[in-house]
């Protein structure tokens, strides 16, 4: 039987969604490392493969992330040769390199391998229905920004 302080984690959102996070970004380091590079750079790259010549304002968009913050990723990955950017007018546009592309290849099977590895223990519909949530969730909260 719960007592009432579980209770009150248990249906506390903010609770429950930080120690997920704690949970899944540990099982994440695991299957993306590369070295000093957080798992959060690789979804960068992800984005940047996809939208190639993207603007950091379009790359600030679509990872909801502040132009501060992507400023520094993208100092960082530049630095590491996995992006270049070119500047037009006030536009400034990334797209990947040659590496770039290979640690996005590889991001690709270790994000699979990550899937499989969480989705043994959560079931694979309750992983999919959990981040399809998730990600509906965090819509509607930044639409309340």
């Amino acid at each position: 039987m719960r007592n009432e302080e579980e209770e009150v984690l248990i249906h506390c959102l903010y609770f429950t969604a930080s120690r997920f996070a704690r949970n899944i970004t540990k099982l994440a380091e695991q299957y993306l490392d590369a070295g000093d590079l957080a798992p959060s750079y690789f979804y960068m790259l992800m984005v940047i493969h996809f939208n190639p010549e993207i603007t950091q304002k379009e790359l600030c968009h679509k990872l909801s992330i502040a132009p501060s913050t992507s400023t520094r990723f993208i100092d960082k990955l530049e630095k590491k040769q996995l992006v270049s950017k070119r500047m037009s007018g006030k536009q400034t546009f990334i797209s990947l390199t040659e590496e770039g592309e290979e640690v996005y290849r590889q991001f690709r099977v270790s994000i699979k391998d990550l899937f499989d590895d969480y989705s043994q223990t959560l079931g694979k519909e309750f992983s999919l229905d959990l981040s399809r949530m998730l990600h509906e969730a965090s819509n509607k909260l930044e639409k309340e920004e």
